[in-house]
């Protein structure tokens, strides 16, 4: 017996002395023509069946229906993302070619996320909500973004906020980021699914995997010592909030999450950050810029899947409504994207969430919670 235990810790020991290179790319995942026109079928059969995404029959059996009609190469790959957190885990995976997109029946892109006609996306919500409920993870809306809006947003370029650190933006790069920075309930999973990137704007994503076991640069990110703002969604004097410390890297010392937002931690001025927290987040940021993946350029029909806990993500500056062909500036449709949030447990959230919407998120800022309001979704017990 005591022979046995001897050996059981040798191997042990073995296993963890083992160096894992760590991951500096998302996995890619390339649809089959097969795959991809089953998807088709199953996002216009769901419609038919359920009119909407957000049907409260659908959402409650999503889990069900993800692992009996989703393709199993597809649902395997997202199941895997629920439960490996380990150090070779990049955090991201990439599903190149996922949907065909009719350009046609999607028409013009409209001058911002207001003026999209959600009939024209249903079965995109279908197909993505499919997604996460794969991991398994619950789609979920943040009273913090548009005020709910639903389980999925459209993220379009606004001419009138083309200069800010949102998704609306464009002509400044966005900083990479954890989505929801500022909240202790932020959502645990994201899909993208770009349905125009005609300006040929590469994707960032950044994972804190990429630096390897945490060492003497990171280990001070794990002091409770750091503030983050509201995003910039918000007036200046609703996005300085409570002005809470929480630390950057939370979780196992030797595998940790990440719930960092470089624009409002470093480069706002207004942030609040004390001397020794601004400096130990410059010498991160130092290295972490080194180590950001911008090396995709998502066409139509990709979807970027990211654990929110492990992965930051971004995009480069570009001229909306042009693209660059030989040196010159040609006008085209502007980019298009539907993004989608999800919680892996809705037991977890509901101590912030809606009263009469469990699937709503209300906190404000670091578990500040939103006056109670009439809820606008559809989904509700």
């Amino acid at each position: 017996m005591e022979t046995q235990i001897l050996v059981q810790e040798s191997i042990l020991k073995q296993e963890t002395n083992v160096r894992i290179t760590p991951p500096l790319a998302p996995a890619i995942v390339n649809i089959t023509a097969i795959e991809r026109l089953e998807l088709t079928r199953i996002g216009k059969s769901l419609r038919k069946q359920y009119g909407t995404y957000e049907n409260p029959e659908y959402i409650e059996t999503l889990h069900l229906n993800a692992y009996k009609i989703l393709p199993e190469r597809i649902a395997r790959q997202l199941m895997r993302m629920g439960s490996d957190f380990s150090a070779a885990q990049y955090g991201a995976v990439v599903f190149k070619g996922l949907v065909d997109v009719d350009q046609d029946a999607l028409g013009p892109t409209p001058p911002s996320w207001r003026e999209l006609n959600p009939e024209k996306v249903i079965e995109y919500g279908f197909i993505s909500s499919l997604m996460h409920g794969a991991v398994p993870s619950k789609p979920v809306e943040y009273f913090a973004q548009r005020k709910g809006g639903g389980l999925m947003h459209a993220i379009i370029p606004d001419m009138n906020m083309a200069y800010s650190q949102t998704g609306s933006g464009s002509r400044t790069e966005l900083f990479v980021h954890t989505e929801d920075a500022f909240l202790f309930n932020a959502a645990d999973f994201l899909s993208f699914l770009y349905l125009r990137n005609e300006e040929e704007v590469p994707s960032m994503l950044y994972s804190i995997r990429s630096h390897g076991r945490p060492g003497d640069m990171l280990k001070p990110l794990f002091e409770p010592i750091y503030k983050c703002p509201k995003d910039a969604n918000y007036s200046h004097e609703e996005a300085v909030g409570e002005g809470i410390n929480t630390s950057i890297l939370y979780g196992n010392p030797e595998a940790p999450f990440i719930r960092f937002d470089a624009a409002e931690q470093i480069y706002n001025q207004e942030a609040g950050q004390s001397p020794e927290a601004l400096e130990n987040l410059k010498t991160f940021w130092n290295e972490a810029r080194g180590l950001i993946y911008d090396s995709f350029i998502p066409e139509a029909g990709d979807l970027i899947f990211v654990n929110n806990h492990l992965c930051a993500h971004g995009r480069n500056a570009f001229v909306a409504g042009f693209r660059n062909e030989n040196g010159t500036m040609v006008p085209c449709e502007r980019r298009l994207m539907l993004r989608m949030m999800s919680k892996t447990s809705l037991i977890h959230i509901q101590s912030v969430a809606h009263p009469e919407n469990p699937y709503m998120v209300m906190e404000e800022h670091y578990g500040k919670v939103y006056p109670p309001v009439t809820t606008t979704s559809s989904i509700q017990e």
